[in-house]
């Protein structure tokens, strides 16, 4: 994998000069050689964090101004319709919509396609698990029972709690119940 090159020097000449601040002066108030600063200040050396820090606080720059060109493409992750898994539990279908992306398990979110068949339920009114919900109905009449307390869901509500607490999700009505589900950390496909 090819390294980008970083080139700090010419942001930092350039505001140095802007304020009529010579290399020599510079290199007292940091205590290095002008030589070691001319060489950063041409690209010839990376600096430490330490002296780019440094550099920056003499200066007054906001280290992002520093880092902005620098910063990590990230990878768009993209699951067609056609490559999702699936799972089915009885009544209830999944999909996985997305792949749960966290270097903490405990950050990571599990995005699903939840379908359950008229009559069919998921969860347990018994116990609960670690973690948070959350969920937007596409389709169908459902009940969220959740502790003692019941709440009628229908299409375009959205719903969000803890899952610690005991609960239910219920198909109440005589078409398949759809919604988009999200849960954190990962528990089906992880």
């Amino acid at each position: 994998m090819e390294r980008p090159e970083y080139r700090f020097g010419e942001k930092i000449k350039k505001v140095r000069e802007s304020q009529s601040i010579t290399l020599k002066y510079l290199a007292e108030e940091m205590k290095v050689s002008v030589s070691l600063l001319s060489q950063i200040e041409n690209n010839k050396v990376s600096p430490s964090i330490d002296t780019l820090l440094g550099l920056a606080d003499i200066l007054d720059i906001d280290p992002e101004y520093l880092f902005r060109d620098f910063r990590k493409k990230r990878k768009v992750r993209i699951v067609r319709s056609n490559e999702r898994n699936r799972l089915s539990l009885g009544s209830v279908q999944y999909e996985l919509l997305n792949s749960p992306v966290s270097p903490d398990k405990d950050l990571a979110l599990e995005t699903l396609e939840l379908t359950i068949a008229p009559g069919g339920e998921k969860g347990s009114d018994q116990y609960g698990h670690p973690g948070h919900e959350m969920g937007i109905v596409l389709s169908g009449k459902g009940e969220l029972q959740y502790g003692t307390e019941s709440y009628s869901l229908n299409e375009g509500d959205s719903l969000s709690f803890s899952s610690a607490v005991p609960h239910r999700l219920i198909n109440r009505g005589d078409d398949p119940f759809k919604a988009i589900w999200i849960i954190t950390p990962p528990r089906l496909f992880s």
